[in-house]
């Protein structure tokens, strides 16, 4: 390819980049580098291509020859880092030209797009199986909520705004602005000014001084803050800036009202203005994926994987580059296994449209066990031909595998022995738990790859077979994470208090609990409400049933006073909280008595529900239902629904 002016990153003495912009051309090919303007870069290989032609004695291009040159070129800018491609939306295969062109001289994780705010740009490139080069990477939650605490900033007056450096533009919200009525006068008289100002000013990236959280304020609500008249008395001021507030609260959407981490909706709205940059070149997880749940905000960690050329596999060339040159930074970017998912994809099911792969790098539950195996999860966007919606799947590799046990010293032979009877454990629980009425996910599926063994014994380097669980991503709101001001609503905490008492029946029937700790699962990430058209909690799925048969052999009333933190902890949020404790407790006694009922009207199809399966007294699945039925039949719903209610009036 013929290059006018510098190379790609070329720097001058001083170690600025020598060109900040470029126009790639496909038709004829070429790049132009050269300072100047998109629209100069395109003459200058206009008049090169001719001085090429009149070398060889041939006309110039004509006006048509030399549009169609330039109908096929695409805008470059260049970063310190990146190469931007700045696509047409009408013509994202000119784009995708210019990529695989840019990649023959740099590296494909150094080449970026923007007009990713363009639904059909995102669209494009979610198709090539190409989330991982729009989306930011993950964050914890300790992390976003760090990042939302320490924006915190003032200019020369109260603390009342959040600071997004990239841009320099300072926001203030609702509750920030709303403290500023107290101040002595003639300090709200500077702050209103300061607020006014900022917003009608701009800073040296062009970007706003100050101005209004969230961004879809309406324009009229900013005009009114923007043209709020700075010569009125203090009074007159206080008067006018209250009317404004009115109108600005009440145009909040209701989910973001309540300004707090708590409130995911507000917390991942604020992260995102926070994060906000020039040539922005990334979208967030709900702009890759319709209805996905607040808690899953940048907590996947999308991958290269490859994209389906009319029915074809074509795994993604960032994989040959890595293997190649073994560069730590691009196989940080590469995970293997998604490569064999999407294998396993292709082999299984005909008519994929595109597979995108991405894992959950961070534990979603608000009190996560950090002893527990991270990185195991991971979520698969599929779209098949044959459907209008694409599907979203949580997929789930085995804990205790075949590597896990040649880790613990075990033979091969032993460990795969193991790992196959794990693999039934745990389908054995999810039909226990399905037998006794929860409420789980309608299908599950179990597949396999193969991966080398990296242990450091004599098995290194072989292959071993890994198992994975795939479910159907479940639409909702966990039951932890459902925003606090919800259950202000006293028809809202009422019906979240009888699911969840329901739920948490079946809960301690099967005995759920960390396996490493002992500790209560329960409300903490896999409980997932669903709603009705009026919008109060009509469903609960169980996502996962991890964790069941762990206790196993306490009685239930030694289990009970756990299940009280449902209740206690959203004391203070909700408005009747003696009746919200009462529909609780009722329900979970209902439900108990409900199912103990169930048991003994049709014992057999509990009794020989694993008569075929092998039994151990060691702890088999057999074994551990035996021992749940037995303190099932033998336990008083109404003695054990005391306990939990007792734990609920102690901790008043």
């Amino acid at each position: 390819m013929k290059i006018l002016g510098d190379k790609i990153f070329a720097r001058n003495e001083n170690g600025s980049l020598k060109s900040r912009i470029g126009t790639i051309f496909l038709r004829t090919r070429g790049l132009v580098t050269e300072k100047s303007m998109h629209v100069l870069q395109r003459a200058a290989w206009i008049e090169e291509i001719n001085r090429g032609r009149r070398a060889q004695n041939m006309a110039p291009l004509s006006e048509i020859e030399a549009a169609d040159e330039i109908a096929e070129s695409v805008d470059l800018l260049f970063t310190n880092d990146y190469v931007l491609i700045r696509p047409d939306p009408e013509r994202m295969d000119l784009a995708f030209r210019a990529d695989e062109e840019l990649q023959c001289f740099v590296s494909k994780r150094k080449i970026r797009f923007l007009n990713t705010h363009s639904h059909k740009v995102r669209t494009a490139l979610l198709q090539r199986g190409e989330n991982w080069r729009i989306a930011p990477m993950p964050r914890s939650s300790e992390e976003m909520n760090r990042q939302i605490e320490t924006s915190r900033a003032s200019i020369e007056n109260e603390a009342i705004y959040y600071y997004n450096p990239a841009t320099g533009t300072r926001y203030f919200t609702a509750l920030s602005i709303e403290s500023i009525t107290s101040l002595p006068d003639d300090r709200f008289a500077a702050q209103v000014k300061e607020i006014v100002n900022g917003l009608n000013s701009c800073n040296r990236f062009l970007q706003p001084d100050v101005a209004v959280f969230p961004r879809s304020t309406p324009s009229e609500i900013k005009s009114k803050f923007k043209n709020l008249n700075l010569n009125l008395s203090a009074d007159e001021m206080r008067k006018e800036f209250n009317a404004i507030m009115i109108d600005y609260r009440m145009s909040i959407p209701v989910n973001l009202r309540n300004e707090t981490v708590e409130n995911l909706d507000w917390r991942n709205e604020m992260c995102k203005t926070l994060s906000q940059r020039p040539n922005q070149t990334e979208v967030e997880d709900d702009e890759l994926i319709n209805n996905i749940s607040p808690e899953f905000y940048r907590q996947i960690e999308w991958f290269p994987g490859g994209r389906i050329d009319d029915g074809h596999l074509i795994f993604d060339s960032i994989y040959d580059e890595a293997l190649h040159s073994q560069d730590p930074e691009l196989l940080a970017i590469c995970d293997f296994r998604v490569r064999n998912i999407i294998f396993n994809c292709m082999r299984l099911f005909s008519k994929i449209q595109y597979v995108n792969v991405g894992r959950i790098s961070h534990s979603l539950a608000r009190t996560p066990n950090t002893k527990a195996n991270r990185g195991n999860v991971y979520i698969l966007q599929v779209k098949t031909t044959s459907e209008n919606e694409e599907r979203l799947f949580i997929l789930r590799f085995q804990k205790w595998g075949i590597a896990e046990h040649l880790n613990a010293g075990k033979t091969l032979l032993q460990s795969i022995i193991e790992t196959d009877d794990y693999a039934d454990y745990i389908l054995d629980r999810r039909l226990a738990c399905k037998q006794l009425g929860m409420n789980l996910p309608a299908r599950v599926s179990v597949g396999q790859l193969i991966e080398k063994y990296h242990g450091d014994n004599e098995y290194k380097n072989s292959n071993i077979r890994v198992n994975y669980f795939v479910r159907d991503y479940i639409s909702g709101t966990a039951s932890d994470k459902i925003p606090p001001m919800r259950f202000a609503n006293p028809a809202f905490a009422r019906k979240f208090a009888e699911l969840m008492g329901e739920a948490a029946a079946l809960d301690i029937i099967v005995g759920r609990a960390e396996t490493e700790t002992g500790e209560c699962v329960f409300d903490k990430n896999h409980e997932v409400i669903k709603y009705g058209e009026d919008s109060l909690p009509d469903n609960i799925v169980i996502t996962d049933h991890a964790g069941a048969f762990v206790k196993y052999l306490e009685t239930l009333e030694e289990l009970a006073p756990r299940y009280a933190s449902v209740v206690t902890r959203r004391e203070k949020f909700v408005s009747d909280y003696p009746a919200f404790a009462k529909a609780f407790v009722s329900s979970f006694e209902k439900k108990l008595d409900e199912v103990k009922n169930l048991y003994a009207s049709n014992p057999r199809a509990f009794d020989e529900l694993f008569s075929m399966r092998p039994y151990d007294e060691a702890g088999s699945a057999a074994f551990r239902w035996e021992k749940i039925l037995e303190r099932l039949k033998s336990c008083d719903p109404a003695a054990v629904a005391d306990k939990v209610r007792k734990t609920i009036q102690s901790a008043q």
